[in-house]
């Protein structure tokens, strides 16, 4: 039993506090004693972290492995519009192709963006696989 002495509005107060059972605490106040009922106690909060995602494939030099803009002058180069994750190539090397044809389905902000070949005539190049991440600009295929 724990014991205080209180003073309130000049009034001395003399407190025992007994036991606690279910947040009910048996205290005496000057002799007389009263069942007081304490407030449940809060569990405590669980700060839950997100994990970090985690970080762009590296080369042995460090480097991080994204495809940039090829510097081909051969052929017509149809290039990435914006950056993203290549989803499929829908050529091969050798193909015959026509200007609205989709050769590249990029995604790019968590859509999918159809790249056209832009003009008629055979695939050279493919200069990325399904699965690379490139920036705009970058020089997917090159047409003969």
């Amino acid at each position: 039993m724990k014991e205080y002495k209180y003073k309130i509005n000049g009034n001395t107060y003399k407190v025992t506090v007994g036991d606690i059972d279910n947040n009910v605490a048996q205290v005496e106040v000057n002799g007389t004693p009263y069942k007081v009922e304490l407030d449940s106690a809060k569990k405590p909060v669980t700060v839950v972290t997100a994990p970090r995602p985690s970080a762009a494939p590296r080369t042995e030099t460090g480097a991080k492995v994204i495809a940039k803009p090829a510097t081909t002058a051969a052929g017509h180069q149809v290039k990435s519009p914006l950056p993203g994750t290549i989803l499929s190539v829908n050529i091969k090397v050798g193909d015959s192709v026509k200007a609205s044809d989709t050769v590249v389905v990029l995604e790019a902000m968590k859509m999918e963006n159809a790249i056209h070949a832009g003009r008629d005539g055979v695939v050279a190049s493919i200069n990325v696989n399904p699965g690379d991440s490139v920036l705009e600009g970058a020089s997917l295929i090159t047409i003969d």
